[in-house]
């Protein structure tokens, strides 16, 4: 009887083990000299959860549709060339990981977004370690949740905002992690739609022809330690609620019309220690409520801060406004937000009994800003002793701007 027991027991084991060995899956090897010798047809032969070993050489293939659980594992970068005819990778299953690919030459469309890799209605998966040129879109995710987008490469060479796509799209996504990536030369570095509970950490995002980070109708998402340079524009963060904007750089975003970071109808968010550093504008604000500005530095911009109206029960607190054209321009008499506990570089007031605040208020919207908005070529004026005579008589008696918008308390030295 034990004898019997003890064959059942090791004949269990042994389909046990066989069970999580085909769950574990095979690898296919795919060169130009193996049996298999094309990515669409390792995919034909595969079975759930295998390896698609893909070696290096070229591989010019497009609408490779993956349809089942596999991980498509590149050794030494091989090239997925698509030859410009469509789009290249398209996921439709749960559970797939792309790793190690060099993926180039996707098709450009006015009526279709082709992309490098599109994930379609799919959850749980990863790809990485991606490198990406000569695309249209790059990364689509539609409808998919639950995934990783992780250290790839993705290099545009976009001209025109019309014949141009997205570096890494988001569009009804949730839950997904945007990660240590570099984008550049797209049009939209990366962008999001109707996805929430995406975090996007640690990505460079720069040298694109409209924005580094782009949110339309995205709630309860965070951006964390990322660089956004030299870009059209750095962010634009629209109709949204409950984003955590901490720790990024917006540098260098120049023009006629750039910031580091527009806001608009956004409420309830969190902007704290941040660096914008020679940006044309480094927060345009309109429409934006309950909002804590806090330990951010503003540094070489044209204006710090644009207030266009409708903006209220923000807070700005322990920032450094260093050097600015003009610290904060508002178009508005009415001021229902709170500056306290501020250093402004402008500031020329004195500390009597030394607690590190200044016994002056400071009233950081000059009249010469007021007038710029008003008449924009009046800004040839900039720096001339004329401009210093009217904000100094506006600082004493404010007759344009905001009487009550001031920092009652702000700092003698700068916030570390």
């Amino acid at each position: 009887m034990n004898h019997i027991l003890l064959h059942s027991k090791l004949l269990f084991f042994l389909i046990l083990i066989g069970g999580s060995q085909f769950l574990m899956g095979r690898t296919i090897t795919i060169c130009s000299t193996c049996e298999v010798s094309s990515i669409k047809k390792g995919i034909a032969l595969a079975v759930e959860y295998d390896t698609l070993l893909i070696k290096k050489g070229t591989y010019k293939e497009y609408n490779i549709v993956i349809d089942k659980p596999l991980t498509l594992l590149g050794e030494g970068y091989p090239v997925i060339d698509g030859e410009e005819k469509g789009e290249i990778i398209t996921i439709v299953s749960d559970n797939v990981t792309v790793d190690g690919l060099f993926i180039i030459n996707v098709g450009t469309s006015y009526t279709t977004d082709y992309a490098a890799i599109r994930v379609v209605k799919s959850e749980n998966f990863l790809i990485q370690h991606v490198v990406l040129e000569r695309l249209f879109f790059g990364i689509y995710l539609e409808k998919s949740n639950n995934g990783k987008v992780y250290h790839n490469k993705i290099i545009g060479d976009a001209v025109d905002e019309y014949n141009s796509g997205n570096g890494i799209q988001l569009w009804y996504s949730h839950h997904v992690q945007v990660d240590r990536n570099i984008v550049q030369g797209t049009r939209d570095g990366i962008y999001l739609e109707f996805s929430d509970n995406v975090t996007i950490n640690n990505n460079r995002s720069s040298d694109n022809i409209r924005y580094g980070l782009h949110f339309m109708f995205s709630n309860d998402d965070i951006y964390t330690n990322n660089t956004f340079e030299n870009n059209g524009a750095g962010v634009a963060v629209m109709f949204s609620k409950n984003i955590r904007m901490q720790n990024n750089t917006f540098r260098k975003n120049w023009g006629t019309a750039s910031f580091g970071m527009l806001l608009k109808e956004i409420n309830d968010a969190e902007i704290s220690g941040n660096t914008f550093e020679e940006n044309t504008i480094g927060i345009n604000i309109e429409g934006s409520n309950r909002i804590n500005y806090i330990g951010n530095d503003f540094i070489n911009n044209g204006w710090a801060v644009k207030v266009r109206g409708a903006c209220y029960t923000n807070i700005f607190k322990n920032n450094n406004f260093l050097y600015n054209s003009f610290d904060i321009s508002y178009n508005s008499k009415v001021n229902d937000n709170i500056f306290e506990q501020n250093y402004w570089s402008s500031y020329t007031g004195y500390d009597l009994d030394k607690n590190g605040i200044g016994d002056v208020p400071y009233r950081p919207v000059k009249l010469f800003s007021y007038i710029v908005n008003r008449t924009p070529e009046t800004i040839v004026l900039l720096r001339s002793l004329f401009m210093d005579i009217i904000d100094f008589s506006e600082k004493v008696s404010p007759v344009f701007t905001p009487d009550n918008l001031m920092d009652p308390n702000p700092l003698m030295r700068k916030v570390k």
